[in-house]
């Protein structure tokens, strides 16, 4: 018979050690029971927890996970799908901000670590600028676009509104391929040329446009694309 939350002494339930020991202290099973709040007729959040981490081996496979897959789990409906993949979202929130907080980009593979994890594994094609300081560091991040790339959509108008907004001193473009082949196709060096002449006129250059495929990525200025 499966033990049930209640069956569990007070003191040892993940809310109550949370209480009394912080967060830090919770295994990832406990911390996850919290989040789910409520188990099943046959197990209890903690069990059911269990049986979320079993199934996904990892935090970042848990991450990644749809909607769909999460509820392909038994015991787990839509209402704890939706609050596990918010929990989830949230802390990658937190990582991206943390990074960007601190991340000074002296290379492109400075600026495709800041977004790699990103979007190394979604299944559209998202265009990103990183607005930089006179100093490199990343002052935001900021998602343009979502959709196949192609200069009519990509515009240089939305890239530098944004740039002159934060006062930018420079801009980095990144997009993903879905495919997870980071080789560049004739719209991207097409947007990237745009881009890099919009730049100049408006005195904001565009330091590099970076293509994300899965854990590689190819830099535009290096291919010589991107003119000084």
């Amino acid at each position: 018979m499966a033990m049930l939350i209640r069956d569990v002494p007070n003191s040892e339930r993940p809310r109550e050690r949370l209480q009394r020991e912080g967060a830090r202290a919770l295994s990832n099973q406990e911390i996850v029971a919290i989040l789910l709040r409520t188990g099943t007729r046959e197990q209890s959040a903690l069990g059911l927890a269990g049986t979320v981490l079993s199934q996904f081996q990892t935090l970042t496979k848990l991450k990644e996970a749809s909607l769909h897959e999460l509820r392909a789990v038994s015991g787990i409906g839509l209402a704890k799908a939706v609050e596990l993949s918010a929990a989830m979202e949230l802390g990658r929130r937190v990582h991206a901000e943390q990074n960007g907080e601190r991340m000074v980009i002296h290379s492109p593979e400075d600026a495709a670590n800041v977004v790699m994890d990103e979007l190394r594994t979604l299944t559209q094609e998202h265009f990103v600028a990183l607005y930089l300081n006179t100093k490199n560091h990343v002052m935001k991040q900021h998602t343009l676009f979502i959709g196949s790339l192609n200069a009519s959509i990509v515009h240089p108008r939305e890239v530098f509104k944004e740039a002159l907004r934060y006062s930018s001193a420079s801009v980095i473009c990144l997009h993903n391929h879905p495919s997870g082949d980071p080789t560049p196709s004739k719209e991207d060096i097409q947007v990237t040329k745009r881009l890099g002449e919009a730049g100049k006129v408006l005195g904001i250059p565009l330091l590099d446009h970076v293509i994300i495929g899965d854990r590689r990525f190819i830099s535009l200025k290096e291919r010589g694309f991107l003119n000084e």
